[in-house]
């Protein structure tokens, strides 16, 4: 044998080992968490992040002394370049001057687009939510990006009456059964029906490119989707999907197309996840239904994970935000097979609150979230508020909590 071909096995054995020795360190479980801004006085809640294609962090919240009651609640925003150690400033990302900004949410389309969408609140009611959104190709320079289009999202929700009835059925012989001919009343009235319709959770693209954006009613506490078939220069809404209580909806896509939608809880205990199909593309839903999955009436978000599998971050127990739970499911939502939480305060006097997250998946498959921190033990008037960073990669989840 030459010396030149023990050599190049050598160079092979060695570039086998540096490949086999990054597989390995890159699947070593890891998680780092760091506050996006220091306690603030004021509230600061509802976040959203996603990824830029530079591969910069921009996540999005609301601030303000309050929420839909304060005029003076604002969309900040904030940036952490890639390899940056640290995030900008928070800068106001909009603002209508007199009114509640509430509810942003960001997200990249498949052309490179960014688009924020958020609500301003007209008359101090979340059912008086207007819907805006901002789309920008021109997003690489520090601070807010240039936007290209602003524009209105105004929704007419098909066949909501005659929805609402549906579901009145199963209500009949209940004590909820005069309640709902009220939510039945309430939803033949156009002005009524076409406010307050929010978002909350991250659109998704459809392998079509059908652009959908889950949103949510307060005033009925149902779900609806908003759909563009043209980018976002039209839209038209599905059905509403109407049960027992269910908004802030989330998607994920199965392998046949199905979409199925997880909604918190806002209806009357047990608290569990509420659930519904779609198998025309988001058009029409199932009735919502009750899960297994507990759920505190707070904010979830499920995606889609390149390896095929679902990812959720949810507030995993029937009442308070103390503990919050990533899971995932290697089965479409049938199972949950593994469970880590990324807080969970055990003090039994005024635990944290770690809740409103959202999750993004980076092109080297780590997951990036951002949540809301809400430190309750420190005293009154002491800043205690901030929107919190975590980046960590599955193995980590699938590593479960310490013993």
């Amino acid at each position: 044998m030459t010396q030149c071909s023990l050599l190049s096995k050598q160079m092979i054995r060695t570039l086998l080992f540096a490949l086999l020795a990054s597989t390995a360190f890159a699947e070593k479980p890891f998680i780092v968490k760091e506050d996006i801004f220091p306690l603030d006085a004021l509230h600061n809640h509802a976040s959203a992040i996603t990824i830029l294609p530079s591969g910069e962090l921009f996540v999005c919240w609301y601030r303000g002394s309050g929420e839909r009651t304060a005029d003076d609640v604002q969309i900040m925003a904030a940036r952490k370049p890639k390899g940056a150690n640290t995030w900008s400033a928070p800068f106001v990302l909009a603002d209508q001057p007199g009114f509640p900004d509430t509810n942003p949410v960001v997200f990249v389309d498949r052309d490179q687009r960014l688009w924020l969408m958020w609500q301003t609140i007209v008359a101090h009611r979340w059912e008086t939510a207007i819907s805006h959104y901002r789309i920008s190709t021109h997003y690489s320079q520090p601070g807010v990006p240039q936007w290209d289009r602003a524009d209105v999202l105004l929704v007419k929700p098909k066949n909501i009456a005659e929805r609402a009835a549906e579901f009145g059925k199963r209500l009949q012989g209940t004590p909820y059964a005069a309640r709902w001919e009220k939510v039945i009343e309430r939803s033949k009235d156009e002005y009524f029906s076409r406010m307050g319709w929010m978002t909350r959770a991250h659109p998704i693209q459809l392998a079509s490119g059908r652009i959908l954006v889950p949103l949510y009613s307060d005033g009925y506490s149902f779900s609806l989707v908003a759909i563009s078939d043209d980018k976002g220069l039209t839209w038209h809404a599905s059905e509403p999907i109407v049960g027992g209580g269910n908004i802030q909806p989330t998607f994920a896509v199965k392998k046949d197309g199905t979409i199925v939608a997880y909604m918190r809880d806002n209806g009357p205990p047990p608290k569990r996840l509420h659930v519904s199909i779609s198998k025309d593309q988001g058009e029409t839903w199932t009735l919502a239904e009750d899960s297994d999955i507990p759920n505190s009436g707070t904010g979830v978000e499920v995606i889609n994970l390149k390896d095929g599998r679902w990812l959720m971050i949810n507030n995993d127990t029937e009442s308070g935000r103390h503990s919050l739970a990533l899971t995932i499911s290697d089965d479409e939502g049938k199972t949950w097979k593994w469970k880590r939480h990324i807080e969970l305060d055990t003090r039994a006097e005024r635990p944290g609150s770690f809740h409103y997250p959202s999750i993004v998946q980076a092109p080297d498959g780590s997951i990036h979230a951002s949540y809301s921190v809400f430190l309750n033990h420190l005293p009154e008037g002491q800043p205690r508020k901030t929107i919190r960073h975590a980046h960590f990669n599955l193995a980590w989840v699938e590593e479960g909590d310490s013993k």
